[in-house]
């Protein structure tokens, strides 16, 4: 989850990105993805800091449920300079699907690496035991948060194509951000969906 080097970005490219915030004009340059061959959600969710939970549910008028695909607390084995954590440091780990509640679609897999130390222990203990997204707990908890997307990336699905209609040969379209909260990063997540979603 980490960021790629920047690469030279085609001027087409460029001059779609210009106008947008630079974090977002990076992860762009990163992947190498034109804005203009996105579907308008596809747009949105890569270049916009909203909640996914409500835009998708806005977009697709069925309700979004949480599935823990895993959850747990680990020690980083090396620096990790977008969560500014040292080696050995304590982080959650997850992985998480949205999915319908109606169509039980899988819409979504996300993985996050939280801080645990740098969360409220009401929130830390929500998010740990209740099945409901970041998102939902930061609404529900009025956390004031920024976040600052860090990559973007279109890459074959491999593995993560059994959750999803697709081969692994297929593509998957994803972002990934740092959240902060209290002037610190707090979390890094990437959200990854089916390049044939949302077009």
């Amino acid at each position: 989850m980490q960021a790629r080097e920047i690469n030279t970005t085609p001027p087409e490219i460029a001059t779609l990105a210009e106008g947008l915030r630079p974090d977002l004009q990076q992860s762009l340059a990163h992947s190498r993805i034109d804005p203009a061959k996105l579907g308008i959600l596809q747009r949105i969710i890569l270049t916009t800091d909203g909640t996914l939970t409500e835009i998708l549910e806005a977009f697709l008028y069925e309700k979004i449920r949480l599935v823990k695909l895993s959850e747990g607390t680990v020690s980083i084995a090396k620096k990790l300079p977008s969560l500014d954590l040292d080696v050995g440091h304590g982080v959650i780990e997850r992985r998480v699907l949205l999915q319908g509640k109606i169509s039980h679609s899988n819409w979504i897999y996300a993985e996050s690496l939280i801080v645990p130390d740098r969360l409220d222990d009401r929130y830390r203990e929500r998010l740990l035991k209740s099945q409901e997204s970041i998102g939902r707990l930061w609404l529900e908890h009025r956390v004031e948060t920024y976040k600052e997307i860090i990559d973007s990336a279109r890459e074959p699905a491999g593995s993560l194509a059994t959750h999803f209609p697709i081969s692994p040969e297929d593509y998957l379209l994803s972002r990934t951000y740092r959240v902060f909260s209290g002037g610190q990063p707090i979390m890094m997540i990437t959200e990854k969906f089916p390049e044939a979603f949302f077009v």
